[in-house]
């Protein structure tokens, strides 16, 4: 009789035991969730199934971080007993090809590789990329804001892992005027390149206010000297409003690109993003995106409490889903790309009071950079 009992004790206690297991189906779903929520920063498409008895985990991840993560889950949670046919994308990509820099002054993204495809974002000279995918004359690469998107590989200068590490230690020079221009011989009018706020070059000497430099391709050209900054020392800048709304008044007027991120043209994403870079900070890349981040304030704050710099988020009253982002100035007004940059007002009673009407909710990056979504660019290991 007490061996019958231990018996069925024992079966329900195994049978218990078996229904808190974790599968590796669920296994994959809870590690997505966690490491790989959001398509546009990470590459994450994997399946478990059973064959003959024995799981098989197959499909395609970005990373090899990425894998080692789902494989170790899957011993975690008593799952060990698999057959591994996960693809990682950057493993397929040559050790020379790894890394690039982008080498235009702006390069466009698409969302797939093709030009006829929608932009995703822009990089601009300078901008480290992790390289993930070939395909064909096109590259998939992830920018330091974590975005995923793909370029033309004429639009880029490969480096190895050794190259990249020369580069960040190497003295380099971001552009801080609006634009500028890179040219042939100090004082000259033949262009190398054009340049724009944000694009880095690599030093080499300089000659009565003008610096000779290197383009990440090895395009050699001089640049006025007030056009631009040492890069380790402009980096060590601290938080600045007045800095983020300067630059977002310099953009006043000028058009909205979809996918635009730069001062040439943007979004209105993108000129949060331009705007915060120019104080060396790395925003993410959409609305939505930056709309988690930050000290978040709730749909109903009083603008009266907004501070210069807060991003401010518009979208669907219903649904609470995001599609636009401004920066708060003072008394009311924001400014923002709808159209074109301009500036409107949150009060009611203005004439500048537009369709978009109060937000659905506001992020305060001051105080919070470092954060989740907040990195400064000094701290960004893909830069120093």
């Amino acid at each position: 009789m007490k061996i019958r009992s231990f018996i069925i004790a024992l079966t329900l206690a195994l049978t218990s035991l078996a229904a808190l297991a974790v599968t590796p189906v669920e296994t994959l779903a809870n590690l997505k969730s966690r490491i790989a929520p959001d398509k546009r920063t990470a590459i994450w498409d994997v399946n478990a199934t059973q064959q003959g008895g024995k799981w098989v985990l197959s499909g395609t991840v970005g990373t090899q971080a990425q894998k080692q993560a789902i494989l170790a889950e899957m011993i975690k949670n008593g799952n060990g007993n698999y057959t591994d046919k996960i693809t990682v994308l950057e493993n397929s990509i040559p050790a020379a090809r790894k890394w690039a820099l982008v080498k235009l002054s702006i390069a466009t993204l698409r969302t797939e590789p093709k030009h006829s495809a929608e932009i995703a974002t822009q990089g601009i000279m300078g901008a480290p990329v992790k390289v993930l995918q070939k395909c064909d004359d096109w590259y998939r690469v992830q920018m330091a804001d974590d975005y995923i998107a793909y370029v033309p590989e004429s639009s880029l200068a490969f480096k190895t892992e050794a190259q990249m590490k020369a580069w960040r230690k190497a003295k380099r020079y971001i552009v801080t005027a609006y634009d500028s221009r890179l040219v042939s011989q100090p004082h000259g009018d033949e262009t190398v390149s054009d340049l724009v706020m944000g694009n880095i070059v690599e030093y080499k000497t300089e000659q009565g206010g003008w610096l000779k430099v290197a383009t990440p391709d090895g395009r050699f050209g001089w640049v006025d000297a007030a056009d631009v900054a040492e890069l380790s020392q402009w980096s060590q800048q601290g938080f600045s409003a007045a800095q983020i709304e300067k630059t977002a008044r310099r953009m006043m007027g000028s058009s909205y690109l979809w996918g635009g991120t730069s001062t040439k043209v943007t979004d209105c994403s993108g000129l949060s993003k331009v705007s915060y870079l120019s104080n060396g900070i790395i925003l993410q890349r959409d609305a939505s995106q930056q709309a988690l981040t930050g000290k978040i304030m709730k749909k109903g704050t009083d603008w009266r409490q907004y501070e210069t710099g807060d991003l401010l988020f518009f979208g669907n009253e219903k649904t609470g889903r995001v599609t636009h982002v401004g920066i708060y100035l003072r008394d009311g007004k924001y400014i923002h790309c709808s159209g074109q940059v301009k500036i409107n007002s949150l009060d009611p009673k203005a004439s500048d009071y537009p369709y978009l009407y109060s937000p659905l909710s506001a992020s305060r990056i001051k105080g919070m950079v470092g954060t989740k979504g907040i990195t400064a660019l000094k701290s960004h290991p893909w830069y120093f």
